[in-house]
């Protein structure tokens, strides 16, 4: 067990400091840029390399147990047609 937690925690810096470069803010990427896409998926690790924020419900999504209220939140306002720029308006264009 303990090797594959060390080939783990090795392979998220390597690929962390390999996908700096291709960050287009050059503050982006990185191993933050590599725990967004890897935690929240490919659209809020490329929105992070683009400058936004990560949102505090994508961060609960990481609480077990309670990551299950949020799902079914974010499900129903996907049922009820809710666009990004509806985020925007609501939590400020830092986030989305």
């Amino acid at each position: 067990m303990k090797k594959i937690a060390i080939g783990f925690v090795a392979l998220t810096l390597l690929l962390g400091s390999t996908t700096s470069t291709l960050a287009v803010n050059e503050q982006r990427g990185g191993l933050m840029g590599f725990i967004a896409g890897c935690c929240f998926g490919i659209r809020a690790g490329a929105a992070y390399n683009d400058g936004k924020e990560i949102h505090w419900r994508e961060w609960v999504m990481l609480i077990p147990y309670v990551n299950i209220i949020f799902e079914i939140w974010n499900g129903i306002d996907g049922a009820n047609g809710v666009t990004t720029s509806d985020y925007v308006k609501k939590y400020g264009a830092a986030f989305y």
